[in-house]
């Protein structure tokens, strides 16, 4: 096993297909909320750099992308897929420290945010610095519930006026939030000796 994660480019397009198909069964097996996802749309965020893709050799393994909101107020981490034969190795959790970094560095004043039924998720989500949070902490913008349009979950969202649903929301504060409290480096460490 070779596994490479990088930002995926215009190179990976031609594995939109099996991405997209991918969502369609991880959905159908879970029974759970996943919003469907076309070809065009994954081919998009490689092609803006949004996207981050695992691949052993040339054997696609996962995915996931970024998308920003609110005049890049918002940035959510979205579509983490990791296929089947491979789950449980670790890759999904690497696979989300990419997207988030990508979201970071290239959003840095953006809150990073994410909605999920995964526990998995939200172990490598509060890992990573989210905590849960009610959706009227996320995001206002349409664009973004409107994604969640294709979910078995939908006419919950949409009978709670887009405020709660099955789903569990997780906030981060932006890259320059986190570095304004992060004090770290003023921690004076006391040595041990023997």
């Amino acid at each position: 096993m070779d596994i490479t994660i990088s930002i995926a480019t215009d190179q990976h397009t031609h594995y939109a297909d099996v991405i997209c198909e991918a969502y369609a069964a991880s959905a159908k097996v879970r029974g759970t909320g996943i919003a469907q996802r076309q070809p065009e749309y994954v081919i998009k965020k490689m092609n803006m750099g949004n996207a981050v893709i695992a691949l052993d050799g040339d054997q696609f393994v996962g995915f996931c992308y970024i998308e920003t909101f609110e005049d890049k107020k918002y940035v959510s981490n979205s579509g983490l897929l990791v296929i089947e034969s491979y789950r449980g190795r670790g890759i999904a959790k690497e696979i989300k420290k990419h997207a988030f970094n990508l979201a970071r560095n290239q959003y840095p004043e953006a809150r990073v945010f994410g909605i999920t039924t995964s526990l998995a998720v939200m172990r490598i989500n509060t890992a990573l610095g989210y905590h849960p949070v009610t959706f009227s902490e996320l995001t206002k913008d349409e664009t973004f519930w409107k994604g969640c349009s294709s979910c078995s979950n939908y006419d919950i969202l949409k009978s709670k006026a887009y405020q709660m649903c099955l789903c569990t929301g997780m906030l981060a504060p932006s890259k320059q939030e986190a570095m304004k409290f992060d004090l770290s480096d003023q921690i004076i460490k006391k040595e041990v000796h023997e």
